[in-house]
């Protein structure tokens, strides 16, 4: 695929950063592919990685998933031969099941790189206490994390950290949180700058990820949130002082967004503003690398339909048009509609850019009963937690 830059336009943002290091590994453009689960797979990765680079890491995969080796988990964790580093992120709510799964990924040299998941602020995690809602528990999460990084540590293997502010604007746990993964060895810790309550709503609080970067001087701190552009990515570090961005919902649709922020980083006025024509190519491109990694053509045909309103985003594309898009069968329909696209329409500017995916609303924290009470795991909190780790992701 032609993933030259479609237009040269005078970028007022221009910074560089140098290469992100996170233990043994140097990542050249400090850009970092946020876990989206049934978004961050393989096929996604690599039209990411066609366009620019950076860490891209997997889909969130479950520590006692991986353990017990269910197909669907290691499938996520599954990269393609070129793909350097490897990097897979773990969700866990018992030190134990994570050990053992980073112990696993690390004799098995399934990955170069492995981040712990403290920021998921769906329901179905938050309730039984895992996700955003852990790192209020102080012991759990430093068990979490210690085990996480000892065992990692045998095969050289960094760690890092990433989570949200907290539940709400009254249980606030970055900074302290932030002090423990440091004090424990992680190679960096990557802020969201939302907190559980707000989910994906409002605006990303840019002061506490420079609050967490001032706290902590000596380990890289990666900036997450509200990062639809290049030069949103340049404002963020100017502002914040991080060492590196998370690039989460704004590269939805745009996996072009990288090659940007390369850019950007590099010094260079270049950015992507692909017409029709590119965007059929790319989101084609697409649907064929995810019937290659599910070698099943339905399958991956089904995956793709969630990705349209992304790509169209903004386009001239009608309606109907989309409508038979989010419903293609296979392959050989998908080439047909986008036959009907009008492929000499270019760029659409403003339309396109800003947010995207769901933002939704804030929502009451789903937290076990009595959690906030302690900031220590109590006996039947602990008892719980054998019910959080539900599924291969979490989301």
């Amino acid at each position: 695929m032609d993933t030259r830059p479609t237009d040269t336009l005078p970028g007022p943002a221009r910074l560089d950063l140098p290469p992100l290091q996170l233990g043994g590994l140097t990542i050249d453009v400090p850009v970092v592919l946020a876990p989206m689960a049934g978004v961050t797979n393989k096929a996604f990765r690599r039209v990411c990685r066609e366009y620019g680079g950076g860490l891209y890491v997997t889909e969130m995969v479950t520590a006692r998933a991986l353990v017990e080796r269910r197909p669907e988990s290691m499938r996520i964790i599954d990269h393609d031969p070129d793909e350097t580093p490897r990097s897979i992120q773990i969700y866990g709510v018992d030190a134990v099941h994570v050990g053992r799964a980073v112990r696993m990924v690390v004799e098995e040299d399934r990955a170069d790189h492995v981040d712990l998941n403290f920021g998921c602020p769906v329901p179905k995690v938050t309730k039984r206490g895992g996700g955003s809602a852990l790192p209020w528990k102080t012991d759990l999460f430093t068990a979490i994390v210690r085990t996480a990084v000892e065992e990692a540590s045998r095969g050289g293997v960094p760690v890092t950290v990433k989570m949200r502010k907290g539940i709400d604007d009254a249980h606030l746990t970055h900074l302290e949180a932030g002090r423990i993964a440091r004090d424990l060895g992680v190679a960096a810790v990557s802020l969201h700058g939302r907190t559980l309550e707000q989910h994906y709503s409002g605006t990303a609080d840019w002061n506490a990820i420079a609050e967490l970067r001032e706290a902590l001087p000596d380990v890289p701190v990666l900036g997450n949130g509200d990062i639809w552009s290049a030069e949103d990515a340049v404002r963020m570090v100017e502002q914040t002082g991080v060492d590196g961005v998370v690039i989460g919902r704004g590269c939805q649709g745009r996996p072009w967004l990288f090659g940007d922020l390369q850019a950007a980083f590099e010094g260079h006025p270049d950015r992507f503003r692909p017409g029709v024509a590119e965007v059929a190519r790319t989101i084609y491109r697409h649907a064929e690398l995810l019937v290659e990694m599910f070698g099943d053509e339905a399958k991956g045909l089904r995956d793709i339909r969630k990705h349209v309103a992304w790509y169209f985003k903004g386009y001239p594309v009608g309606g109907e048009l989309r409508a038979r898009m989010a419903q293609v069968p296979d392959l050989a329909t998908l080439r047909e509609l986008l036959a009907e696209l009008d492929l000499t329409v270019g760029y659409p500017g403003p339309a396109v850019e800003g947010p995207r995916g769901r933002a939704g609303s804030p929502k009451r924290p789903h937290l076990p009963q009595g959690w906030l009470d302690s900031r220590e795991l109590g006996d039947a909190e602990r008892l719980g937690l054998v019910a959080a780790e539900l599924d291969v992701s979490g989301g």
